[in-house]
């Protein structure tokens, strides 16, 4: 049980790594997200308030479909001015209104609430707390601790994530001489849906969703006769002793279902933590206690009758510490988050109930720097690049603080659910695995003074003879290319697969740049060619650089650290015959001494991390070596290709 706070000595936490989100005004008002299952006062997230004035009623419609069951509103943050309590007040009572219409008029005057103001003028943070509704005075915090180093390990080591799926077949009839009986008859077979997730017939079966090595717990089974509804989950401790003691099936703990031995840099994160299926048996399936025969009722229509079937795909995704029964969990976290997301459903269905149905698809993300997934309802009609889908992304982003120029909430960016227990560092490709993000873990570059700036995101590693296909000695700049278009499909710019060496070779000749014999030939190609196959199958722009002699690369690099700052994209670097990836500079404005991180594609071994980075075909190359030998010729031209992020939500 939450121990009992006093305001005087209440400490903030902030957890996430960015507390105030980036483009605001005066006036901005975000909302503090935290968790019943936490200390009071850790701030989790913050989600902007979109809506002004603010509308309540639609904040609160798009907060409940949004967060995950397991996350609440804890209070708001306001850019005020100089009176920062004036201002916490402010964000305190519109945090308590929003509060009160997500839960439809729940009480919740007693609850303790966190304000911030932030000085316009200096980025200061003030913090207050709000003990209850009727007291107008603000207690100020003088205690806030900023952990977002500690934030993934605090979420993930000690919770997990229930998902839950169903789909439903939903008919209704309805007089076909009055239509507007029909959303009265939609709205009350929802209704009947929704009786049925509480009646003590449904069955509930949990089971973990990682199939770890080793033994597997058995699915645990439990009935609608046995939940307690409306229990506060957060106060609900599971019996004591291990958990191969409990007596009860009712208070077998979710940690019950979640597998040991993952490490604590693979589990700190949304897409990598334990994970519990939740399955709904929504048909009677009990033996009757008194034995009889069939019975079928016969209910005539008096008047011509219409039939509506309408497709709902349920998707639920709460989260819940690993020591909460599993019973509760489901009861007051699954349930609920079901019971919600049917009423959304139905709000975007009515208006288009006896025409062409929207296809809803729900999705869940975690899109980067914030620590909790979310949940998002797209209508998938036109497809993803149909405007109206791109605003509602634009206003998803702008809500959560995310930059307009690169797709992180697209339908490629959701998490992935299934049953997997593969390692996430290799990706399959055409019978081979193929390694990503090589660089991590290489030696330093050997600049004492000098800021790194690097590739930003995951790319695939390309090189000589993979897929049994022998390039030696022509095919460096294909593979350099291959990597490339890797990073544009892990950033999910594409869904286009990484092209082969023919393909390449059949763009260049589609477009009119080569001749039919340039297919299935040894010809190299360079950047210029580089940049039109990124236009044509990516439509991505590229600028090029060119370079008479590779030692006037060295006083490029100050450009080419604003290029890894603010594109992020791997570097094609052509000189001579030779073709290589650039993924980053280290660079000592001081003294001009710098370093290039190199991927190499002439390497032909197998995928092998160790030998790759101990033979140096990924790491810091210095334009002049100890030994005074220049990576770069002095005596070849070099031409480098930045291809240019696209400007895209």
């Amino acid at each position: 049980m939450a121990p009992s706070w006093d305001c005087e000595t209440a400490t903030v936490r902030v957890l996430c790594p960015k507390l105030l989100l980036s483009g605001n005004q005066p006036g901005t008002l975000q909302w503090l997200i935290g968790s019943p299952f936490f200390p009071p006062f850790t701030v989790v997230s913050t989600l902007r308030c979109i809506h002004q004035s603010p509308d309540l009623d639609q904040e609160s419609d798009d907060l409940r479909k949004l967060l995950p069951k397991g996350f609440e509103v804890i209070g708001g943050l306001i850019v005020g001015d100089s009176d920062s309590e004036k201002s916490a007040l402010e964000a305190v009572r519109a945090a308590r209104r929003l509060r009160k219409s997500i839960s439809e008029g729940g009480e919740l005057d007693d609850e303790k609430i966190v304000g911030a103001s932030v000085d316009a003028g200096t980025g200061t943070i003030h913090f207050f707390i709000s003990k209850t509704e009727k007291l107008a005075k603000l207690e100020p915090v003088t205690s806030v601790v900023y952990e977002e180093d500690k934030s993934g390990k605090y979420l993930w080591e000690n919770g997990c994530l229930l998902h839950c799926e169903l789909p439903i077949k939903l008919p209704f009839y309805f007089p076909a001489s009055s239509l507007s009986e029909s959303k009265k008859m939609f709205s009350e077979a929802i209704d009947a849906v929704i009786t049925q997730f509480k009646e003590p017939c449904v069955v509930y079966i949990a089971e973990t969703l990682r199939k770890a090595s080793g033994d597997v717990p058995k699915p645990v089974v439990l009935r609608g006769k046995d939940f307690c509804f409306g229990a506060d989950a957060s106060n609900i401790n599971r019996l004591p002793g291990s958990e191969d003691h409990v007596s009860d099936f009712k208070m077998l703990s979710c940690s019950h279902l979640c597998p040991n031995g993952k490490t604590t840099s693979v589990v700190n994160s949304a897409e990598n933590a334990d994970k519990i299926q939740i399955s709904v048996m929504l048909n009677r399936s009990e033996k009757s206690p008194t034995v009889g025969a069939p019975v079928a009722e016969y209910f005539p229509a008096m008047e011509e009758a219409r039939l509506i079937v309408v497709d709902l795909n349920i998707d639920v995704l709460t989260y819940a510490p690993k020591e909460l029964p599993i019973m509760h969990a489901v009861s007051n976290l699954v349930i609920p988050a079901l019971v919600d997301q049917l009423y959304s459903l139905k709000k975007i269905i009515l208006p288009h109930l006896l025409m062409e149905h929207p296809q809803l698809r729900i999705y869940h993300l975690n899109p980067p720097g914030v620590l909790h997934p979310i949940t998002t309802i797209y209508e998938l009609n036109y497809g993803e690049t149909e405007m109206k889908q791109v605003d509602v992304r634009k206003s998803l982003h702008m809500r959560l603080g995310l930059p307009l120029d690169r797709p992180l909430l697209r339908t490629a960016n959701a998490l992935d659910l299934s049953v997997t227990d593969d390692s996430r560092s290799n990706t399959k490709k055409r019978g081979s695995f193929l390694l990503k993000d090589v660089h991590i873990g290489i030696p330093s570059s050997g600049v004492s003074e000098g800021v790194a700036s690097i590739i930003q995101g995951s790319y695939e590693y390309y090189h000589y003879l993979q897929d049994s296909f022998d390039d030696s000695g022509w095919g460096c700049a294909y593979r350099s290319l291959q990597t490339i278009i890797s990073w544009f499909r892990l950033q999910h710019y594409t869904s286009i697969s990484v092209p082969s060496h023919r393909e390449i070779q059949q763009t260049l000749v589609e477009i009119g740049d080569k001749e039919p014999s340039f297919i299935g030939s040894r010809e190299w190609i360079g950047a210029i060619e580089l940049s039109f196959v990124l236009d044509k199958l990516l439509g991505v722009s590229c600028k090029i650089m060119n370079f008479r002699s590779g030692s006037e690369l060295p006083e490029k690099c100050r450009e080419l650290a604003l290029h890894f700052e603010t594109q992020g994209t791997p570097i094609m670097i052509g000189g001579g015959v030779l073709a290589y990836t650039l993924l980053g500079v280290d660079y000592d404005e001081g003294s001009g001494d710098c370093a290039f991180l190199i991927l190499d594609p002439h390497y032909t071994g197998g995928e092998d991390h160790k030998k790759i980075v101990n033979g140096g075909w990924c790491g810091w190359k210095k334009a002049v070596d100890s030994k005074g030998k220049s990576f770069f010729l002095h005596n070849k031209f070099y031409n480098l290709l930045l291809p240019q992020r696209p400007n895209m939500v």
